[in-house]
């Protein structure tokens, strides 16, 4: 019996040793991920003790005295659905109300594709989430596809579509020279590309350079990439907030719904509505006729099950609350051309403070560009000087966010960026 007891004692101590060798080494081989090299910057502006510092590297709104904005439209929607909603769960698919009143903005308010019931379309959590459910859509249908995406773009896209195992390939876009788009060089991309190809495309506002395509320029994209068949997936995080007119800004969608395209939209009210908390976007698919959309729908929500179940309710209320509503329509209108509106002044007042400086070199680009970001052409040493000399703060690939930028410190940047490239 005493021998039993103690083999079984040394089987017992034998388990716990290989138990706990496993255990302690499940997770050992994990290293630290890179930073991200926008929080990155964050983190190093909150550090600075500087009273002169400035972050003109966060992507989300400020106002005039960099402080973050709630919209007064937002501000009267929570106070409509402040205890007099529910807050059960969503459909898988989302509010019905809130994407109904998204694909308005995205198709037109009079959209026959939207009263024939061609458009596939849930609610997803803002832009990002809708990238990769399509992302994975793509997968799972179209397994040997890949997905063209321009240089540069929003780092996020390729992590998007690489961890939803979608092969990725470039096209050219941005034109360093001339701090203007590559037009050329993307229409031949878009020509020796294998017929059939997805090609991932900025609706307005590109992130980061903020260079768009003219409208001529997008009726012969348009045409190129009908002619090879390509599918048009585009990303519209900024419409309303580009130029200050939502109809404006998703002219490039109704130039490729005009030309017969079948494409994909990411929406995001991140910045047109300042939700940037409440990851509220949408994903719509434009399909063949009813029946077709009725399975793509089917099938982007069982993608989204597993993923996050069904998105979540209080970001969809405060859309649809103010989109069904025409006053408060009204008044996001208002103030989302506001918001545009002083962007696009401090883009002026920087090129102007630049210039006056005497600057030898060109800086019409700033107001050439358009949207939250300035692709400023600045080089990553100059950058390091900024930060390390004047304690001005933006990624190293020279983007300046004009959220950051106000009355009351853009003097002090055109005479730091005057300083560090005369």
């Amino acid at each position: 019996m005493a021998i039993r007891r103690a083999m079984s004692g040394l089987i017992m101590d034998r388990t716990a040793f290989v138990g706990a060798r496993y255990m302690s080494s499940w997770w050992r081989s994990v290293q630290p991920a890179p930073k991200d090299p926008i929080l990155g910057v964050t983190e190093a502006f909150l550090a600075d003790q500087s009273p002169d510092k400035v972050n003109v590297g966060v992507g989300a709104y400020r106002d005039d005295n960099g402080k973050p904005v709630v919209l007064e439209c937002v501000r009267e929607a929570e106070r409509r659905i402040a205890g007099n909603l529910n807050m059960e769960y969503l459909p898988m698919g989302g509010s019905v109300k809130m994407v109904e009143e998204t694909l308005k903005l995205a198709y037109g308010e009079n959209s026959e594709l939207i009263k024939e019931k061609r458009i596939a379309a849930v609610q997803a959590l803002s832009g990002t989430g809708a990238c990769r459910l399509f992302a994975d859509f793509q997968k799972r249908f179209c397994p040997d596809s890949q997905i063209y995406i321009p240089v540069p773009t929003w780092a996020n896209h390729h992590n998007i579509w690489r961890d939803a195992q979608v092969p990725q390939k470039t096209y050219h876009y941005y034109h360093p020279e001339s701090k203007g788009l590559d037009f050329a060089a993307m229409i031949d991309d878009i020509k020796n590309a294998p017929n059939g190809s997805f090609f991932l495309l900025h609706a307005c506002a590109h992130n980061p350079t903020g260079v768009d395509p003219s409208e001529e320029q997008w009726r012969e994209i348009s045409h190129h990439i009908k002619a090879k068949g390509h599918f048009a997936f585009f990303d519209m995080a900024y419409q309303g907030f580009a130029s200050g007119d939502p109809e404006k800004d998703a002219k490039a969608i109704r130039i490729f719904l005009a030309d017969g395209h079948r494409i994909g939209i990411a929406q995001s009210y991140a910045k047109n509505m300042g939700l940037y908390g409440q990851r509220v976007g949408c994903l719509s698919v434009l399909c063949e006729d009813e029946k077709q959309a009725v399975a793509v729908k089917s099938q982007l929500q069982q993608l989204a099950r597993p993923m996050y179940s069904n998105p979540p309710v209080h970001g969809a209320l405060i859309v649809s609350t103010i989109l069904s509503d025409p006053n408060l329509k009204k008044q996001w209108l208002k103030e989302v051309k506001v918001m545009a509106d002083r962007i696009i002044g401090m883009r002026t007042a920087l090129r102007g403070n630049l210039e006056k400086l005497g600057s030898p070199l060109s800086w019409q680009h700033i107001t050439n560009q358009i949207g939250m970001f300035c692709y400023s052409g600045l080089t990553p040493e100059q950058v390091d000087r900024l930060t390390n000399e004047f304690h001005i703060y933006m990624t190293r690939n020279g983007r300046i966010s004009m959220a950051g930028v106000t009355t009351g410190n853009v003097e002090y940047l055109a005479n730091a960026i005057h300083e560090v490239t005369k």
